[in-house]
């Protein structure tokens, strides 16, 4: 090899990497998306229900009778719930009041080892929701000590109840205003509808390792 040609390769790699060097310009930020109150529960009802969705818009006085209603429809014999949470606090005092036709509250209130069997085998599993993301028609879960993931994830029915004004505008928007960066928990979760795949030719199946069914309950006041 000539030393000219050496040189020329020698220049091309230098210059290679000063360009690969180079830093890379800042992305543009996306657009703002601002919907009404309104606007942003029915788009997230509208999205969630071409997942295959179940979703109730309801109201705080009417919720539980709508619940009662839902679980006798889909034959419900037993509820997993986290007691210690104020949804806990309100069914527990419903069924006090009025268990007739009621399915059986199972509680969550010991570690895995001591509730597996029952947990695995349960009908349904009732959770809050830490809020909404009506552009991607999605819900924010956050597992706790109070709602573990295995809430959610395991019983074939997964009914979520979501505050109408917790349904933020996008994901950025819910990741600034709660703080995000400071307060992530162990887990969370983006649902948008029951669990599915399609690992298999490319076919698109629900329920196959999780929920087989999501029901939503917005409560708007």
């Amino acid at each position: 090899m000539s030393e000219q040609s050496r040189d020329r390769i020698f220049a091309r790699l230098k210059s290679a990497a000063a360009a690969a060097a180079a830093p890379a310009g800042r992305p543009e930020p996306l657009p703002p998306v601002e919907y009404s109150r309104r606007e942003k529960i029915e788009k997230l009802k509208t999205l969630m229900e071409a997942m295959r969705t179940e979703v109730h818009i309801t109201s705080e006085q009417e919720w539980l009778d709508l619940l009662e209603d839902i679980l006798k429809q889909h034959k419900i014999k037993d509820l997993l719930y986290g007691p210690r949470t104020p949804i806990g606090d309100v069914l527990q005092q419903k069924w006090q009041t009025s268990a007739d036709g009621l399915p059986e509250l199972v509680p969550y209130e010991v570690a895995i080892e001591g509730i597996k069997q029952r947990v695995f085998n349960v009908d349904a599993g009732i959770t809050s929701t830490m809020g909404g993301i009506a552009d991607t028609g999605a819900l924010i879960l956050w597992s706790s000590k109070e709602e573990p993931r295995l809430m959610s994830l395991v019983p074939p029915i997964h009914i979520a109840i979501l505050r109408a004004d917790k349904i933020y505008n996008s994901l950025l928007e819910v990741m600034q205003k709660e703080n995000w960066s400071a307060n992530m928990p162990t887990n969370a979760f983006l649902i948008s509808g029951p669990s599915k795949t399609a690992d298999i030719e490319l076919v698109l199946a629900f329920g196959v390792h999780g929920p087989k069914e999501l029901i939503v309950l917005v409560i708007d006041n």
